[in-house]
C-alpha cells in the first residue's frame, strides 16, 4: 500500500469515528442504506411497468403517459417507485453532499436495466442492450445547481453507470439555468424546459442509453431526448433511479 492509499484509510476511518454513517433513510447508524430499509426499497417489476414512461404497473394500459401521445424516448427504465426511502438516497447526494450515493443509485439503476434485459419496449426489442448501444449520457445539473453543489450528481452516477454496464460515457448535454422543476407543476416544468438544453458534441447516429435521477412527469428527460434526436441521435432509451406515479 502506498503512501497516498494509507493517508486516505487513516483519514476515512477518523472521518467515521467523527461523523458515523448513517441510514440515510431512517438514520440508523453503521450503513448508508440499512437492512431493514434495503428490505423495503419500492423496486419496480420491469414485467409490469410501462415500456414507454416506465410508470410502475403501466404496462398494458398507462395513465402516466397514455395522454400524452408519443414520447420521443423508445424505452424507459425506472429502478425504484418515489418513497422515502428513493427520495432520500436522491436529496442525500445532491443536497447533502453523501457523494458515497452515488455507486448505490448506480447500482439500483444497473439492476432495473439488467432485469429490462427480458422485457420488450414498444419496438419489439428489449428495453435496454448494451450492445446496441453507443454512449451513455445524462441530464445535466444547471449552472445555478452545479455552482451551488460544486458538482453535478448525474454525472457522478453516470460514471458508475457506465462502469457498471460497459457502455462508454458522453459528456454531451448543457442546461441553460430555469426554475427549480420541483416547485412547478405538470404544464410549468414542461414550459420552464423548453429549449434549455443543448447539445454540444456530434451524436449523428448514436444509439444513446440517458439517465436522470427522478422522472415525475418526465419534461426532463423528453426534452434532453428532443434535442439528441434533432441533432441526429437514432434513439434514445432513458434510465432513472426513481418514477413518482
Amino acid at each position: 500500500m502506498d503512501a497516498a492509499s494509507i493517508f486516505k484509510s487513516a483519514t476515512d476511518a477518523a472521518a467515521e469515528l467523527l461523523w458515523p454513517t448513517r441510514c440515510v433513510a431512517c438514520d440508523m447508524p453503521g450503513e448508508l442504506l440499512c437492512e431493514d430499509c434495503r428490505a423495503h426499497m419500492p423496486w419496480i417489476d420491469q414485467r409490469w411497468a410501462c415500456p414507454v414512461c416506465g410508470a410502475p404497473y403501466g404496462w398494458l394500459t398507462c395513465t402516466a403517459c397514455g395522454s400524452q401521445g408519443t414520447w420521443e424516448p423508445r424505452a424507459v427504465v425506472c429502478a425504484l417507485g418515489f418513497n422515502k426511502i428513493s427520495s432520500q438516497m436522491v436529496a442525500c447526494l445532491k443536497d447533502q453532499g453523501e457523494l458515497r450515493l452515488a455507486k448505490v443509485n448506480a447500482a439500483a439503476m444497473a439492476c432495473a436495466l439488467d432485469e429490462a434485459r427480458g422485457w420488450p419496449a414498444s419496438d419489439g426489442f428489449a428495453r435496454f442492450d448494451h450492445n446496441r448501444l453507443d454512449g451513455l449520457c445524462f441530464v445535466p445539473a444547471t449552472p445555478k445547481a452545479y455552482a451551488r453543489r460544486g458538482f453535478d450528481h448525474m454525472e457522478l452516477v453516470s460514471r458508475e453507470l457506465a462502469s457498471l454496464t460497459g457502455v462508454g460515457l458522453l459528456d454531451v448535454l448543457a442546461r441553460a439555468s430555469g426554475a427549480d422543476q420541483r416547485v412547478l407543476d405538470r404544464n410549468a416544468r414542461a414550459s420552464n424546459l423548453t429549449g434549455s438544453i443543448s447539445v454540444v458534441d456530434d451524436v449523428a447516429g448514436m444509439r444513446l442509453l440517458l439517465v436522470d435521477d427522478v422522472i415525475t412527469t418526465g419534461a426532463s428527460i423528453r426534452e434532453a431526448a428532443r434535442a439528441l434526436l434533432a441533432r441526429g441521435a437514432a434513439e434514445v432509451t432513458c434510465c432513472a433511479l426513481a418514477r413518482v406515479w
